[in-house]
Order: structure tokens, then C-alpha cells, then sequence
């Protein structure tokens, strides 16, 4: 009989028949020594037909013994059977109301997860409402930066005489501070069309795994209804293996989890996006009509830097030309201080060259020899440092006459700046448009 999988934990039924020792078999039986035995070879295993007292005492002893035994092992059985039975039964109703407490439990899961969700859904379809309003305002603003780029080309036009380095992009130049906001509505539109997109691609996701929950719940639903005098239920023995594809409970949790957490990621993006976007419509509509205003004044503050630029280069270069002396100076040391190091160096490798001629034993590592030793790897040390200050010091050579150079060009290119700035670059300014087109609301 193959062995239960229920553990038996009561104990056994007593016995009805008393345990007692059976009466002693008698094997001694008597030979047949009488008048009329046969004790020849021709009667050698064969008996005679009838039995001897002892021996049918002994047949109704074994009898009683193997019907006693019987009784008794079918009687265990019984007893066994039945309390096997009690406890397969209890274990059933206990293992059946534990699954369906613990479909209930799942029904609550899914309930609590498929209303997040939702949520989520609504919120995301709420924010990508928002976002999309925002995005028309981009367009609207990025629409009204092109009259004042027009405006400040025709001040560059005048600028474009200028020689190098001095054709900088400096606050006078306004047409450079249209294109920058210009690029960064552009940017910012296609981050809230990025994001416009990312915002449906999770709701969409979150669609499918709240659709996933829905239908699982009406399962989980109908199977909490089934119980053993349900006529929908039938026997489906191959139900009870494991999909290999199946989800865990962590891994279940984990992907709604991690839906909700993108989701809410996303949305969290998009509303810092918007509020970005409004940062910016209203920074760059207050930048655009301050620049507007600034722009003449900033052609007189710049030529104010030119002029103290120029006296300032001027003054560095009579500095650089003091410096050229004084680095031609410093590198004639260092050379001498070079060639000084030659002499003891030769002394200490030639003392170290003789000692090495030392006969047999006699070529000891003395402190001597060590100090020679180290005397050498100070000495080059001390010529590795100087032969790379020189370097340094002849590039600096170097740099101070290329600079001295761009001084002297540079002094040449203010000056000319400085002319086109003051005589050329007066420009009237006018029509320029409102803070509220500009930040998107016209």
C-alpha cells in the first residue's frame, strides 16, 4: 500500500482483544513404536493417514494463532482507515478554507493595485491635458521671437567690420541672445512633445496591466464563489502544474510596482516640465523686452570696456616685456647650475667605476658604496629637476614672446573696434513685441 501523505498525529485506537501470550506448541511427537508401525526402507517418506493427538492439538493451536493474528491486524487497519479518513477530511475543509481566505486576500490585492492604477490613469490623462496647453504657448512664443531677430541682424551687419578677436558675441549683440532662446524653446518643445509621448506610452501600460487586473479579478472573483455543492466545478487533473511563464507574488507586485513608479515618474517629469516652461515663456519674454531697452546703452558700456580693455593691454605688455628679460636671465642660471652638477657627478661615477675593480671578498657593499651609490641618484635627481625647470623655463620664454605678440594685436584690434562701436553702430530700435506674445498667450 503506498504511504500517506498525511501526517498522523493522534494516537492509535487501543485494541479490543487483550494482548496475552498464546499457549506453548508442542513439537515432541511420539514415534510410532507399535506392532504395527512400519519401520522399513519401504515406508522412508511417507507417513501414515491419520495424525497423532499432539499433532492436531498443535494444526488448532496455529489456527487460533493465525485468526488472532488476523483479527488483530484488520482491526488496527480499521482503526487506522477510520482516523486516516477523520484526518483527510478535516485536512480538506482546512486546506479548502485556507485557499479560499487566501483568494480573498489576493481579491484584495488586486482591488488595491487595479485602483492605483486607475488613479495613475487619471492622473496621467489630467497632466498630458496640462502638458498640452503648455505646448501651444511654446509655439506661440517661438513664432514671436522672429521679429526681434530680424531687428538685431541689422545691428549686426554694422558690428561685422570688426577684426578678430574682437567679433565676440558680447551683450550688444542681441541677435545671439534671440537665437540662444530661440534653441531653447525649440529644446524645451521637443521635451514636452518627448514627454507628451512618454506620458501616453505609460498611461497605455498602465491601461494594460489595470485591463490585466480587471480580468484577473473577475477570476479570483468567480473561483471565491466555488465551494463543494457548486455544479460548475468539475476534475482537471493537469491543473495543478506550475506554468513555467507563471509570476511569483514578488515578481506580480514588483511589475505593477514598477508601472506605477515609471508612471509616477513620468508624471512627476511633465509637471516639472511645465512649471519649467513657464519659468522660461516668462523669463525669456522679460529678457527679450529688457534687452530691447538695454541695447543702447550697452553700445556705450562697451565702448567703456574697449577703451579700459586697450589702457589695460597696454599696461600688461610693458609687464611682459620686463618678464622676457627676467625669464632670459633665469634660464642663463639654469644652465650654469647644469653644467655645475657635471663635475661631482663624474667624481661619483668614477669612484663607484673603481670600487667595482675590488678583488673577490674585498668588493663589499660598504656604507661607502652606498653613499656613492646614493650620492649619484641625489646628483641625478638634482640634474633631472633642473634640466625640467629649464624646459619650463624656456617655454615660458616661449609664451611670454607669443603673448607679447598678441598683446601688440590686440592693442591694434581695440582701437579699430572702438572706432566702428562709436561712429557706425547707432542703430534706432523699435517694434518689438509685447511681454504677452512673446510669453505665448497672444
Amino acid at each position: 500500500m503506498a504511504q500517506s501523505d498525511v501526517l498522523l498525529t493522534a494516537e492509535r485506537a487501543p485494541q479490543t482483544v487483550p494482548v496475552c501470550e498464546l499457549p506453548r506448541k508442542v513439537y515432541d511427537v511420539e514415534r510410532n513404536t507399535g506392532a504395527y508401525t512400519s519401520a522399513g526402507l519401504a515406508t522412508a517418506g511417507f507417513r501414515a493417514a491419520k495424525y497423532l493427538t499432539d499433532e492436531w492439538f498443535q494444526n488448532c493451536y496455529a489456527r487460533y494463532h493465525q485468526a488472532f493474528a488476523d483479527r488483530d491486524q484488520s482491526e488496527r487497519r480499521r482503526h487506522e482507515s477510520q482516523q486516516l479518513a477523520a484526518e483527510t477530511e478535516a485536512l480538506a475543509r482546512r486546506t479548502q478554507e485556507d485557499s479560499t481566505r487566501r483568494v480573498g486576500e489576493r481579491l484584495q490585492d488586486i482591488h488595491c493595485w487595479k485602483s492605483e492604477l486607475q488613479r495613475q490613469i487619471e492622473e496621467l490623462v489630467t497632466e498630458t491635458d496640462l502638458l498640452l496647453a503648455d505646448k501651444l504657448r511654446l509655439e506661440r512664443a517661438l513664432d514671436a521671437t522672429a521679429l526681434p531677430y530680424s531687428i538685431a541682424m541689422d545691428n549686426l551687419q554694422c558690428r561685422e567690420r570688426r577684426q578678430h578677436p574682437d567679433l565676440v558675441r558680447d551683450c550688444v549683440e542681441e541677435a545671439e541672445l534671440t537665437r540662444n532662446i530661440q534653441e531653447l524653446l525649440k529644446r524645451t518643445l521637443m521635451q514636452a512633445v518627448n514627454q507628451i509621448r512618454l506620458n501616453r506610452e505609460h498611461k497605455e501600460t498602465c491601461e494594460m496591466d489595470w485591463s490585466d487586473k480587471v480580468e484577473a479579478y473577475n477570476v479570483d472573483e468567480t473561483c471565491s464563489r466555488y465551494h463543494n455543492q457548486s455544479t460548475e466545478v468539475q476534475f482537471h487533473p493537469h491543473s495543478a502544474v506550475l506554468e513555467e511563464s507563471a509570476s511569483t507574488p514578488e515578481t506580480w507586485a514588483r511589475f505593477s510596482r514598477d508601472n506605477l513608479y515609471r508612471a509616477d515618474r513620468e508624471r512627476q517629469a511633465s509637471v516639472n516640465l511645465r512649471q519649467l516652461i513657464d519659468c522660461i515663456l516668462r523669463d525669456t519674454s522679460e529678457d527679450l523686452r529688457l534687452q530691447c531697452n538695454a541695447v543702447n546703452l550697452a553700445f556705450e558700456h562697451r565702448c567703456e570696456e574697449l577703451e579700459d580693455v586697450r589702457l589695460k593691454l597696454e599696461h600688461h605688455l610693458l609687464k611682459t616685456l620686463r618678464e622676457i628679460t627676467d625669464q632670459e636671465h633665469n634660464i642663463g642660471t639654469l644652465k650654469q647650475a647644469i653644467k655645475d652638477k657635471e663635475a661631482p657627478l663624474k667624481v661619483a661615477q668614477t669612484r663607484l667605476y673603481q670600487r667595482s675593480r675590488r678583488p673577490n671578498v674585498e668588493l663589499c657593499r660598504d656604507a661607502a658604496q652606498f653613499r656613492l651609490v646614493s650620492e649619484v641618484e641625489e646628483l641625478n635627481t638634482s640634474l633631472t629637476a633642473l634640466k625640467e625647470k629649464l624646459l619650463e623655463a624656456e617655454q615660458s620664454l616661449q609664451n611670454l614672446e607669443d603673448t607679447r605678440m598678441s598683446l601688440e594685436k590686440d592693442i591694434a584690434v581695440k582701437t579699430n573696434s572702438l572706432f566702428i562701436d562709436r561712429q557706425k553702430c547707432m542703430v534706432h530700435r523699435a517694434h518689438y513685441p509685447t511681454v504677452l506674445r512673446l510669453a505665448g498667450y497672444q
